[in-house]
Protein backbone atom coordinates (compact mmCIF):
# COMPACT_ATOMS: atom_id res chain seq x y z
CA UNK A 1 0.00 0.00 0.00
CA UNK A 2 1.20 3.51 -1.20
CA UNK A 3 2.44 5.97 1.66
CA UNK A 4 0.80 9.59 1.35
CA UNK A 5 4.19 10.86 0.19
CA UNK A 6 3.67 8.23 -2.87
CA UNK A 7 0.33 9.04 -4.15
CA UNK A 8 0.70 12.69 -4.07
CA UNK A 9 3.15 14.70 -6.53
CA UNK A 10 5.55 16.73 -5.38
CA UNK A 11 3.70 19.66 -5.79
CA UNK A 12 1.02 18.83 -3.33
CA UNK A 13 3.59 16.13 -0.74
CA UNK A 14 4.08 18.68 2.16
CA UNK A 15 0.03 19.21 2.25
CA UNK A 16 -0.30 15.29 2.27
CA UNK A 17 2.37 14.43 4.52
CA UNK A 18 0.11 16.33 7.56
CA UNK A 19 -2.11 13.68 7.08
CA UNK A 20 0.18 11.15 9.34
CA UNK A 21 0.21 13.44 12.08
CA UNK A 22 -3.31 13.94 12.94
CA UNK A 23 -3.21 16.17 15.34
CA UNK A 24 -1.24 18.91 13.88
CA UNK A 25 -1.30 20.83 11.37
CA UNK A 26 2.58 21.46 9.13
CA UNK A 27 2.94 24.91 7.81
CA UNK A 28 1.85 23.34 4.19
CA UNK A 29 -1.51 22.10 5.45
CA UNK A 30 -1.93 25.69 6.82
CA UNK A 31 -1.47 27.46 3.37
CA UNK A 32 -3.82 24.29 1.73
CA UNK A 33 -6.60 25.41 3.70
CA UNK A 34 -5.71 29.23 3.28
CA UNK A 35 -6.32 27.84 -0.61
CA UNK A 36 -9.69 26.07 0.41
CA UNK A 37 -11.05 29.00 2.34
CA UNK A 38 -10.07 31.25 -0.55
CA UNK A 39 -12.38 29.02 -2.81
CA UNK A 40 -15.19 29.44 -0.02
CA UNK A 41 -14.81 33.00 0.46
CA UNK A 42 -15.31 34.33 -3.34
CA UNK A 43 -18.59 32.54 -4.51
CA UNK A 44 -20.52 33.39 -0.68
CA UNK A 45 -18.78 37.21 -1.47
CA UNK A 46 -20.38 37.20 -4.58
CA UNK A 47 -23.87 35.70 -3.83
CA UNK A 48 -24.68 39.08 -2.12
CA UNK A 49 -22.47 41.66 -3.56
CA UNK A 50 -23.93 41.63 -6.71
CA UNK A 51 -27.59 42.45 -4.90
CA UNK A 52 -26.50 46.50 -3.52
CA UNK A 53 -25.68 46.84 -7.19
CA UNK A 54 -28.90 46.03 -8.83
CA UNK A 55 -30.62 49.88 -8.78
CA UNK A 56 -26.73 51.29 -10.33
CA UNK A 57 -27.11 48.37 -13.27
CA UNK A 58 -30.55 49.33 -13.77
CA UNK A 59 -29.62 52.69 -14.65
CA UNK A 60 -27.03 51.75 -16.32
CA UNK A 61 -28.37 49.47 -18.54
CA UNK A 62 -31.88 51.51 -18.98
CA UNK A 63 -33.33 48.06 -17.99
CA UNK A 64 -36.23 46.65 -15.44
CA UNK A 65 -35.56 45.97 -11.50
CA UNK A 66 -37.32 42.64 -12.80
CA UNK A 67 -34.92 42.06 -15.69
CA UNK A 68 -31.79 43.05 -13.34
CA UNK A 69 -32.62 40.57 -10.99
CA UNK A 70 -31.39 37.94 -13.54
CA UNK A 71 -28.13 38.65 -12.39
CA UNK A 72 -28.50 37.54 -9.32
CA UNK A 73 -31.06 34.28 -10.33
CA UNK A 74 -28.61 33.71 -13.05
CA UNK A 75 -25.70 33.07 -10.99
CA UNK A 76 -27.79 30.83 -7.94
CA UNK A 77 -29.47 28.93 -10.80
CA UNK A 78 -25.89 27.70 -12.23
CA UNK A 79 -24.93 27.26 -8.77
CA UNK A 80 -28.19 25.07 -7.61
CA UNK A 81 -28.38 22.97 -10.64
CA UNK A 82 -24.68 22.14 -11.30
CA UNK A 83 -23.63 21.60 -8.19
CA UNK A 84 -23.92 17.37 -7.33
CA UNK A 85 -22.67 17.00 -11.16
CA UNK A 86 -19.26 19.07 -10.54
CA UNK A 87 -19.13 17.48 -7.68
CA UNK A 88 -19.13 14.14 -9.06
CA UNK A 89 -17.15 15.08 -12.35
CA UNK A 90 -14.45 15.73 -9.59
CA UNK A 91 -14.44 12.34 -8.25
CA UNK A 92 -14.22 10.79 -11.79
CA UNK A 93 -11.40 13.50 -13.19
CA UNK A 94 -9.64 14.26 -10.06
CA UNK A 95 -10.98 17.06 -7.45
CA UNK A 96 -7.58 19.41 -7.26
CA UNK A 97 -7.74 19.41 -11.02
CA UNK A 98 -11.29 20.14 -11.70
CA UNK A 99 -11.44 23.04 -8.31
CA UNK A 100 -8.38 24.51 -10.76
CA UNK A 101 -10.26 24.58 -13.98
CA UNK A 102 -13.58 25.97 -11.29
CA UNK A 103 -11.12 29.00 -10.17
CA UNK A 104 -10.20 29.89 -13.72
CA UNK A 105 -13.69 29.90 -15.03
CA UNK A 106 -14.65 31.77 -12.09
CA UNK A 107 -11.94 34.09 -12.37
CA UNK A 108 -12.41 34.53 -15.82
CA UNK A 109 -16.27 34.77 -15.80
CA UNK A 110 -15.50 37.68 -13.47
CA UNK A 111 -13.75 39.47 -16.00
CA UNK A 112 -16.50 39.28 -18.06
CA UNK A 113 -18.66 40.39 -15.78
CA UNK A 114 -16.57 43.68 -15.32
CA UNK A 115 -16.43 44.35 -18.95
CA UNK A 116 -19.86 43.10 -19.76
CA UNK A 117 -21.25 46.09 -22.64
CA UNK A 118 -24.77 44.73 -22.64
CA UNK A 119 -27.35 43.71 -19.55
CA UNK A 120 -27.60 40.13 -21.54
CA UNK A 121 -23.85 39.50 -21.71
CA UNK A 122 -23.74 40.06 -18.17
CA UNK A 123 -26.10 37.87 -17.23
CA UNK A 124 -24.79 35.10 -19.11
CA UNK A 125 -21.08 36.07 -17.54
CA UNK A 126 -22.57 35.80 -14.31
CA UNK A 127 -24.49 32.01 -15.23
CA UNK A 128 -20.65 30.98 -16.51
CA UNK A 129 -19.46 32.20 -13.02
CA UNK A 130 -21.74 30.61 -11.26
CA UNK A 131 -20.51 27.29 -12.79
CA UNK A 132 -17.01 28.41 -11.73
CA UNK A 133 -18.89 28.78 -8.15
CA UNK A 134 -20.37 25.69 -7.74
CA UNK A 135 -17.10 23.71 -9.09
CA UNK A 136 -15.38 25.72 -6.01
CA UNK A 137 -18.22 25.03 -3.56
CA UNK A 138 -18.94 21.47 -4.01
CA UNK A 139 -14.82 20.54 -4.15
CA UNK A 140 -13.61 22.76 -1.11
CA UNK A 141 -15.53 20.74 1.19
CA UNK A 142 -14.41 17.74 -0.47
CA UNK A 143 -11.01 17.87 -0.30
CA UNK A 144 -10.98 18.45 3.06
CA UNK A 145 -10.59 14.97 3.88
CA UNK A 146 -7.80 14.91 1.43
CA UNK A 147 -5.73 17.96 2.83
CA UNK A 148 -6.64 17.88 6.78
CA UNK A 149 -6.28 15.72 9.35
CA UNK A 150 -9.19 13.99 10.25
CA UNK A 151 -8.88 14.99 14.11
CA UNK A 152 -8.83 18.33 12.78
CA UNK A 153 -12.09 18.12 9.83
CA UNK A 154 -14.56 20.25 12.79
CA UNK A 155 -12.26 22.81 12.77
CA UNK A 156 -11.88 23.09 9.04
CA UNK A 157 -15.61 22.95 8.68
CA UNK A 158 -15.55 25.87 11.02
CA UNK A 159 -13.17 28.03 8.95
CA UNK A 160 -14.95 27.10 6.15
CA UNK A 161 -18.41 27.92 7.48
CA UNK A 162 -16.57 31.36 8.62
CA UNK A 163 -15.27 32.24 5.69
CA UNK A 164 -18.79 31.52 3.98
CA UNK A 165 -20.31 33.99 6.48
CA UNK A 166 -17.71 36.43 5.98
CA UNK A 167 -18.17 36.79 2.53
CA UNK A 168 -21.93 36.98 2.90
CA UNK A 169 -21.91 39.72 5.07
CA UNK A 170 -18.85 41.40 3.57
CA UNK A 171 -20.38 41.68 0.11
CA UNK A 172 -22.90 44.43 0.64
CA UNK A 173 -20.65 46.90 2.34
CA UNK A 174 -17.68 45.87 -0.21
CA UNK A 175 -20.01 46.17 -3.00
CA UNK A 176 -21.59 49.55 -2.02
CA UNK A 177 -17.94 50.84 -1.26
CA UNK A 178 -16.81 49.41 -4.81
CA UNK A 179 -19.90 51.38 -6.30
CA UNK A 180 -19.71 54.81 -4.42
CA UNK A 181 -15.68 54.95 -4.81
CA UNK A 182 -15.13 53.13 -9.01
CA UNK A 183 -18.15 52.54 -10.30
CA UNK A 184 -20.83 49.15 -10.56
CA UNK A 185 -17.87 46.88 -13.02
CA UNK A 186 -15.51 47.19 -9.98
CA UNK A 187 -17.75 44.33 -7.90
CA UNK A 188 -16.93 41.87 -10.36
CA UNK A 189 -13.30 42.87 -11.13
CA UNK A 190 -12.18 42.75 -7.16
CA UNK A 191 -12.33 38.95 -7.60
CA UNK A 192 -9.66 38.98 -10.83
CA UNK A 193 -6.70 39.04 -7.74
CA UNK A 194 -8.38 37.12 -5.47
CA UNK A 195 -8.34 34.77 -8.07
CA UNK A 196 -5.45 34.53 -9.16
CA UNK A 197 -4.10 33.76 -5.64
CA UNK A 198 -6.57 31.55 -4.88
CA UNK A 199 -4.87 29.83 -7.85
CA UNK A 200 -1.46 29.42 -7.21
CA UNK A 201 -2.01 28.50 -3.40
CA UNK A 202 -4.26 25.53 -4.59
CA UNK A 203 -2.00 24.64 -7.55
CA UNK A 204 1.02 24.81 -5.08
CA UNK A 205 -0.20 23.24 -2.00
CA UNK A 206 -3.17 21.14 -2.41
CA UNK A 207 -3.01 17.25 -2.91
CA UNK A 208 -3.09 16.70 -6.46
CA UNK A 209 -5.19 13.25 -6.09
CA UNK A 210 -5.73 11.05 -8.60
CA UNK A 211 -9.42 10.36 -9.63
CA UNK A 212 -11.04 7.70 -6.99
CA UNK A 213 -14.39 6.65 -8.40
CA UNK A 214 -14.97 3.19 -9.24
CA UNK A 215 -16.78 1.55 -11.58
CA UNK A 216 -20.13 -0.05 -10.57
CA UNK A 217 -19.00 -3.46 -11.52
CA UNK A 218 -15.66 -5.18 -10.76
CA UNK A 219 -14.18 -5.10 -14.59
CA UNK A 220 -16.91 -2.57 -16.00
CA UNK A 221 -13.98 -0.51 -17.08
CA UNK A 222 -13.37 3.12 -16.44
CA UNK A 223 -16.58 4.81 -14.95
CA UNK A 224 -18.31 7.30 -17.06
CA UNK A 225 -20.02 10.41 -16.69
CA UNK A 226 -24.05 10.31 -16.17
CA UNK A 227 -25.00 12.49 -18.93
CA UNK A 228 -28.70 11.79 -18.82
CA UNK A 229 -28.86 11.97 -15.10
CA UNK A 230 -26.66 15.50 -14.64
CA UNK A 231 -29.24 16.43 -17.92
CA UNK A 232 -32.57 15.34 -15.76
CA UNK A 233 -31.04 16.71 -12.70
CA UNK A 234 -30.34 19.88 -13.67
CA UNK A 235 -33.11 20.27 -15.87
CA UNK A 236 -35.46 19.42 -12.68
CA UNK A 237 -33.44 21.92 -10.25
CA UNK A 238 -33.88 25.21 -13.01
CA UNK A 239 -37.39 24.07 -12.84
CA UNK A 240 -38.19 23.96 -9.05
CA UNK A 241 -35.54 27.14 -8.36
CA UNK A 242 -37.55 28.79 -10.83
CA UNK A 243 -40.91 28.33 -9.44
CA UNK A 244 -39.78 29.44 -6.20
CA UNK A 245 -38.78 32.27 -7.41
CA UNK A 246 -40.07 34.07 -10.26
CA UNK A 247 -42.71 36.20 -10.04
CA UNK A 248 -41.78 36.01 -5.71
CA UNK A 249 -43.40 32.47 -5.93
CA UNK A 250 -46.48 32.74 -6.11
CA UNK A 251 -48.96 30.19 -6.86
CA UNK A 252 -49.55 31.62 -10.67
CA UNK A 253 -49.70 29.88 -13.93
CA UNK A 254 -46.23 29.76 -14.94
CA UNK A 255 -44.80 28.52 -11.47
CA UNK A 256 -47.85 26.06 -11.25
CA UNK A 257 -46.09 24.56 -14.31
CA UNK A 258 -42.90 24.74 -13.43
CA UNK A 259 -43.48 22.59 -10.12
CA UNK A 260 -45.05 20.15 -12.17
CA UNK A 261 -42.10 19.68 -14.77
CA UNK A 262 -39.74 19.95 -11.56
CA UNK A 263 -41.98 17.02 -10.06
CA UNK A 264 -41.86 15.07 -13.34
CA UNK A 265 -38.54 15.59 -14.20
CA UNK A 266 -37.47 14.27 -10.27
CA UNK A 267 -39.25 11.19 -11.32
CA UNK A 268 -37.20 10.65 -14.22
CA UNK A 269 -34.41 11.05 -12.99
CA UNK A 270 -34.90 8.54 -10.16
CA UNK A 271 -36.10 5.88 -12.99
CA UNK A 272 -32.79 6.90 -15.11
CA UNK A 273 -30.44 6.87 -11.99
CA UNK A 274 -31.70 3.35 -11.44
CA UNK A 275 -31.19 1.86 -14.53
CA UNK A 276 -27.34 3.10 -15.70
CA UNK A 277 -24.35 1.08 -14.73
CA UNK A 278 -22.48 4.55 -13.36
CA UNK A 279 -24.91 6.98 -12.46
CA UNK A 280 -24.72 10.46 -10.74
CA UNK A 281 -26.08 9.19 -7.51
CA UNK A 282 -26.23 5.99 -6.36
CA UNK A 283 -29.81 6.07 -5.10
CA UNK A 284 -28.21 2.80 -2.50
CA UNK A 285 -26.90 6.38 -0.46
CA UNK A 286 -30.18 7.26 0.71
CA UNK A 287 -30.28 4.06 2.44
CA UNK A 288 -27.13 5.12 4.83
CA UNK A 289 -29.65 7.08 7.57
CA UNK A 290 -26.38 9.45 8.94
CA UNK A 291 -26.41 10.68 4.95
CA UNK A 292 -30.23 11.08 4.18
CA UNK A 293 -30.95 12.58 7.67
CA UNK A 294 -28.45 14.71 7.66
CA UNK A 295 -29.22 16.15 4.37
CA UNK A 296 -32.99 16.51 5.58
CA UNK A 297 -31.78 18.62 8.08
CA UNK A 298 -29.77 20.70 6.21
CA UNK A 299 -32.52 21.81 4.01
CA UNK A 300 -34.73 22.93 7.36
CA UNK A 301 -31.91 24.76 8.54
CA UNK A 302 -31.68 26.69 5.23
CA UNK A 303 -35.02 26.98 5.10
CA UNK A 304 -35.66 28.54 8.67
CA UNK A 305 -32.03 30.53 8.59
CA UNK A 306 -33.49 32.34 5.28
CA UNK A 307 -36.80 33.25 7.24
CA UNK A 308 -34.54 35.65 9.30
CA UNK A 309 -33.36 37.35 6.36
CA UNK A 310 -36.35 37.73 4.54
CA UNK A 311 -38.64 38.64 7.78
CA UNK A 312 -35.97 40.64 9.57
CA UNK A 313 -36.03 43.56 7.66
CA UNK A 314 -40.29 44.03 7.14
CA UNK A 315 -39.95 43.57 11.20
CA UNK A 316 -36.90 46.29 11.98
CA UNK A 317 -38.30 48.85 9.53
CA UNK A 318 -42.48 48.37 10.05
CA UNK A 319 -42.79 46.82 13.11
CA UNK A 320 -39.94 48.49 14.96
CA UNK A 321 -39.89 52.33 12.75
CA UNK A 322 -36.42 51.67 12.40
CA UNK A 323 -35.08 53.86 9.69
CA UNK A 324 -32.77 52.18 6.53
CA UNK A 325 -29.57 52.33 8.52
CA UNK A 326 -30.29 50.92 11.12
CA UNK A 327 -31.83 48.37 9.48
CA UNK A 328 -29.08 47.54 8.01
CA UNK A 329 -26.91 47.77 11.06
CA UNK A 330 -28.53 45.02 12.97
CA UNK A 331 -28.60 42.98 10.36
CA UNK A 332 -25.28 43.03 9.92
CA UNK A 333 -25.23 41.31 13.72
CA UNK A 334 -26.24 37.92 13.18
CA UNK A 335 -23.65 37.62 9.43
CA UNK A 336 -20.77 39.19 12.32
CA UNK A 337 -21.98 36.89 15.10
CA UNK A 338 -21.76 34.14 12.12
CA UNK A 339 -18.29 34.52 11.28
CA UNK A 340 -16.68 34.88 15.07
CA UNK A 341 -18.69 31.41 16.16
CA UNK A 342 -17.33 29.67 13.03
CA UNK A 343 -14.36 28.67 14.67
CA UNK A 344 -14.51 27.97 17.37
CA UNK A 345 -17.86 25.60 17.03
CA UNK A 346 -15.28 23.80 14.97
CA UNK A 347 -13.20 23.28 17.70
CA UNK A 348 -15.53 21.93 20.45
CA UNK A 349 -17.07 20.13 17.36
CA UNK A 350 -13.31 18.37 17.11
CA UNK A 351 -13.34 17.94 21.43
CA UNK A 352 -16.78 16.86 21.86
CA UNK A 353 -17.93 14.80 18.94
CA UNK A 354 -19.81 15.78 15.64
CA UNK A 355 -22.88 13.58 16.07
CA UNK A 356 -23.25 14.82 19.68
CA UNK A 357 -22.59 18.51 18.56
CA UNK A 358 -25.52 18.49 15.95
CA UNK A 359 -28.03 18.16 18.71
CA UNK A 360 -26.52 20.93 20.69
CA UNK A 361 -26.58 22.89 17.81
CA UNK A 362 -30.36 22.04 16.73
CA UNK A 363 -31.37 22.83 20.55
CA UNK A 364 -29.52 25.99 20.85
CA UNK A 365 -31.33 26.79 17.26
CA UNK A 366 -34.73 26.18 18.90
CA UNK A 367 -33.99 28.34 21.96
CA UNK A 368 -33.07 30.75 19.48
CA UNK A 369 -35.93 30.47 17.30
CA UNK A 370 -38.32 30.84 20.20
CA UNK A 371 -36.57 34.06 21.18
CA UNK A 372 -36.91 35.59 18.23
CA UNK A 373 -40.88 35.10 18.65
CA UNK A 374 -41.10 35.95 21.97
CA UNK A 375 -38.25 38.70 22.64
CA UNK A 376 -38.87 41.51 20.14
CA UNK A 377 -41.96 42.11 21.51
CA UNK A 378 -41.44 42.46 24.82
CA UNK A 379 -37.97 44.29 24.50
CA UNK A 380 -37.55 46.11 20.66
CA UNK A 381 -34.61 46.05 19.08
CA UNK A 382 -32.57 44.57 22.11
CA UNK A 383 -34.67 41.66 22.28
CA UNK A 384 -34.56 41.09 18.39
CA UNK A 385 -30.29 41.20 18.76
CA UNK A 386 -30.19 38.95 21.85
CA UNK A 387 -32.28 35.64 20.27
CA UNK A 388 -29.92 36.71 17.57
CA UNK A 389 -26.89 36.40 19.24
CA UNK A 390 -28.70 32.77 20.68
CA UNK A 391 -29.30 31.61 16.90
CA UNK A 392 -26.62 32.02 14.81
CA UNK A 393 -23.71 30.00 17.59
CA UNK A 394 -26.17 27.49 17.22
CA UNK A 395 -26.46 27.55 13.64
CA UNK A 396 -22.75 27.55 12.98
CA UNK A 397 -22.08 25.00 15.73
CA UNK A 398 -24.53 22.97 13.64
CA UNK A 399 -23.55 23.45 10.21
CA UNK A 400 -19.72 22.23 11.59
CA UNK A 401 -20.89 19.31 13.35
CA UNK A 402 -22.78 18.59 10.58
CA UNK A 403 -20.77 18.62 7.71
CA UNK A 404 -18.03 17.09 9.59
CA UNK A 405 -20.85 14.02 10.34
CA UNK A 406 -21.07 13.48 6.55
CA UNK A 407 -17.71 13.98 4.94
CA UNK A 408 -15.49 12.42 7.75
CA UNK A 409 -16.47 8.68 7.03
CA UNK A 410 -18.03 8.85 3.22
CA UNK A 411 -15.56 7.22 1.24
CA UNK A 412 -13.20 8.38 -0.92
CA UNK A 413 -15.04 7.99 -4.45
CA UNK A 414 -18.33 9.83 -3.39
CA UNK A 415 -16.82 12.74 -1.64
CA UNK A 416 -17.10 14.85 -4.36
CA UNK A 417 -20.99 13.70 -5.23
CA UNK A 418 -21.98 14.02 -1.30
CA UNK A 419 -20.15 17.59 -1.12
CA UNK A 420 -22.26 18.54 -4.10
CA UNK A 421 -25.40 17.11 -2.31
CA UNK A 422 -24.44 19.04 0.82
CA UNK A 423 -24.14 22.29 -0.59
CA UNK A 424 -27.49 21.70 -2.85
CA UNK A 425 -29.40 20.45 0.15
CA UNK A 426 -28.53 24.34 1.77
CA UNK A 427 -29.32 26.45 -1.45
CA UNK A 428 -32.43 24.35 -2.00
CA UNK A 429 -33.36 25.25 2.05
CA UNK A 430 -32.39 29.04 0.94
CA UNK A 431 -34.64 29.48 -2.43
CA UNK A 432 -37.42 27.21 -0.72
CA UNK A 433 -37.18 29.54 2.62
CA UNK A 434 -37.25 32.54 0.91
CA UNK A 435 -40.53 31.93 -0.97
CA UNK A 436 -42.12 29.33 1.69
CA UNK A 437 -41.40 31.74 5.26
CA UNK A 438 -42.13 34.69 3.37
CA UNK A 439 -45.63 33.35 2.02
CA UNK A 440 -46.01 32.38 5.95
CA UNK A 441 -44.94 35.72 7.25
CA UNK A 442 -46.98 37.44 4.60
CA UNK A 443 -50.33 35.18 5.27
CA UNK A 444 -49.72 35.58 9.42
CA UNK A 445 -50.10 39.96 8.80
CA UNK A 446 -52.72 39.49 7.02
CA UNK A 447 -52.15 42.83 5.09
CA UNK A 448 -53.03 43.38 1.35
CA UNK A 449 -49.74 45.01 0.82
CA UNK A 450 -46.94 43.87 3.01
CA UNK A 451 -44.96 47.22 2.33
CA UNK A 452 -47.55 49.17 4.50
CA UNK A 453 -48.60 46.75 6.72
CA UNK A 454 -49.28 47.75 9.99
CA UNK A 455 -46.62 47.89 12.95
CA UNK A 456 -48.99 45.12 15.42
CA UNK A 457 -49.54 43.16 12.05
CA UNK A 458 -46.25 42.83 11.34
CA UNK A 459 -45.28 41.59 14.59
CA UNK A 460 -47.54 39.04 14.40
CA UNK A 461 -46.40 37.97 11.30
CA UNK A 462 -42.83 37.89 12.55
CA UNK A 463 -44.63 35.68 15.93
CA UNK A 464 -46.28 33.41 13.93
CA UNK A 465 -43.57 32.85 11.44
CA UNK A 466 -40.49 32.01 14.07
CA UNK A 467 -43.30 29.87 15.86
CA UNK A 468 -43.16 27.70 12.63
CA UNK A 469 -39.54 28.04 11.96
CA UNK A 470 -38.89 26.72 15.64
CA UNK A 471 -41.02 23.22 14.73
CA UNK A 472 -39.25 22.67 11.66
CA UNK A 473 -35.80 22.58 14.01
CA UNK A 474 -38.11 20.61 16.37
CA UNK A 475 -38.40 18.72 13.12
CA UNK A 476 -34.78 18.06 12.43
CA UNK A 477 -34.13 17.06 15.92
CA UNK A 478 -36.72 14.45 15.59
CA UNK A 479 -34.63 13.77 12.54
CA UNK A 480 -31.36 13.23 13.90
CA UNK A 481 -32.46 11.24 17.12
CA UNK A 482 -34.56 8.73 14.02
CA UNK A 483 -31.49 8.61 12.42
CA UNK A 484 -28.95 7.85 15.33
CA UNK A 485 -31.74 5.26 16.67
CA UNK A 486 -31.44 3.30 13.48
CA UNK A 487 -27.49 3.67 13.62
CA UNK A 488 -27.25 2.06 17.05
CA UNK A 489 -29.88 -0.75 16.62
CA UNK A 490 -27.93 -1.75 13.60
CA UNK A 491 -24.30 -1.54 15.92
CA UNK A 492 -26.11 -4.24 18.23
CA UNK A 493 -24.86 -7.57 17.83
CA UNK A 494 -27.64 -9.94 16.78
CA UNK A 495 -29.83 -7.09 15.47
CA UNK A 496 -28.64 -7.35 12.12
CA UNK A 497 -30.63 -9.97 10.01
Amino acid sequence: MKSPTETFPASGRKAAEALSQPARLTGAARWALAALSLSMLMPSLDTSIANVGLPTLAHAFGASFQAVQWIVLAYLLAITTLIVSVGRLGDLVGRRRLLLWGIVVFTAASLFCGVAPTLQLLIAARALQGLGAAIMMALTVALVGETIPKARTGSAMGLLGTMSAIGTALGPSLGGFLIAGCGWRTIFLVNVPLGIVNFLLAQRYLPASQPVAKPAQPGSGKPRFDKLGTLLLALTLAAYALAVTVDGGHLDRLNIVLLAAAAVGAVLFLVAEARVASPLIRLSMFRDPVLSGSLAMSVLVATVMMATLVVGPFYLARGLGLETALVGLVMSTGPVISAFAGIPAGRIVDKLGAPFMVFVGLIEMALGLTALSVLPGIFGVSGYIGAIAILTPGYQLFQAANNTVIMTDIRADQRGVVSGMLSLSRNLGLITGASVMGAIFAAATMAVDITTAQPDAVATGMRITFTVAASLIIGAIIIATASRTIVRRRLVPGDIS
